[in-house]
């Protein structure tokens, strides 16, 4: 778990397609801040191939940031 070919073509260390994701994230909502965030966790998790838990992790922790 927590493994993801993160775009990148390979498996990942634990955490690091967590870590890539963040920063795409991140990278979109600079790029344009009125982006739906629920749905970019979404894209994000197919994108990085994210579980569940790590999925949810970003719903509770980056989509609902004050």
């Amino acid at each position: 778990m927590a493994q993801g070919s993160g775009g990148g073509g390979g498996l990942l260390p634990q955490g690091e397609a967590l870590s890539r994701a963040l920063r795409w994230l991140d990278d979109r909502v600079k790029d344009d801040p009125k982006l739906d965030r629920s749905k970019l966790v979404g894209e994000a998790s197919v994108r990085f191939d994210l579980g569940p838990m790590e999925e949810e992790f970003l719903l509770t922790n980056w989509v609902r940031r004050p």
